[in-house]
């Protein structure tokens, strides 16, 4: 199947564009979606949808299925039941062709920012612009001074390499060569992991300039830090891994704005928010006592 067999999605253009949004329709939408890898559980049953122009944050505790979340919206992965449609369209409905097209569409800022090590700065910014033909080489380099300048870094960075880098400059890297494609979809992997307080912050506020002049755009961030929700997040969405979900409990712990998730009155939200393990770790102390009573000693303790 093609994009010309969509009677829904008009084509335009030489590379048959397929429409941000229909209507009242989500952009992105999972529908009943589970994801499984062997006989390990990591999503199930997952069914919401993200409107055009949202900036929505994605949290939860390590291995609740964040990075498998994004992957599966962008066709990374099939999930193993559901659906994952763009613009009302099931990605399993196109062809790989029309997949990689509609990709084309997504910037991502990996969460090491994932240069290529024996490129410079700007043949890493201008890789995807000449893998795709977008423009002349003089439009290749006004593209990448201008993404350059947009993430706050000088032009003189322009010719070093990435290990002549931080970590944050690297992260303002990957981000200029992901807006150089003039993504619709930006998505942010742990953006501000590994970085100091300052360069987090920093990162955040990039996050909401790209937003800012970039209008229209989506953007789905995946992150621990609940800084980064606060300040860029006007949505959050949060997982609970598998394992703990309980039976006839959906794994989509909250589903709501900021202010909702402040005030949210499940404790496990607000243990998240704080960053307080203490009720998880008096549960596993109770539960291993129960498990491994301590040793009955006799008066005097063990002797040889």
């Amino acid at each position: 199947m093609t994009l010309d067999s969509y009677p829904d999605l008009p084509v335009g253009g030489e590379e048959g564009h397929i429409p941000s949004q229909l209507g009242a329709q989500p952009l992105l939408e999972m529908r009943s979606v589970s994801m499984r890898f062997g006989q390990t559980g990591v999503l199930r049953d997952i069914s919401l949808g993200i409107a055009a122009g949202s900036s929505v944050a994605i949290i939860g505790e390590s291995g609740c299925g964040k990075s498998v979340f994004l992957k599966l919206l962008i066709g990374l992965l099939t999930p193993s039941s559901g659906t994952v449609h763009f613009g009302g369209t099931s990605l399993a409905e196109m062809r790989a062709s029309d997949l990689m097209r509609l990709r084309m569409r997504f910037g991502y800022l990996f969460q090491s920012g994932a240069l290529f090590d024996s490129l410079s700065v700007f043949e890493n910014i201008a890789f995807g612009l000449r893998q795709k033909n977008k423009g002349k080489e003089r439009e290749i380099d006004e593209i990448v001074r201008e993404r350059l300048t947009e993430v706050g870094l000088p032009l003189t960075a322009l010719h070093r390499m990435p290990s002549e880098l931080s970590g944050g400059q690297r992260k303002r890297v990957g981000l200029a060569r992901a807006l150089a494609m003039n993504p619709e979809i930006m998505l942010y992997d742990e953006p501000t992991t590994g970085l100091d307080p300052i360069m987090s912050d920093i990162i955040n506020e990039l996050i909401l300039r790209v937003g800012e002049s970039h209008p229209g755009m989506t953007s789905l961030v995946i992150t621990h830090e609940m800084k980064t929700v606060f300040r860029v997040a006007d949505r959050v969405i949060m997982l609970q891994p598998l394992a703990l979900v309980p039976a006839g409990e959906p794994q989509v712990l909250f589903d709501g704005t900021v202010g909702a998730l402040r005030l949210s009155p499940d404790p496990r939200v607000q243990e998240f928010i704080r960053g307080d393990a203490s009720r998880r770790i008096q549960s596993a102390t109770e539960r291993d006592a129960l498990i491994d009573p301590p040793l009955d000693l006799p008066p005097g303790g063990l002797h040889p």
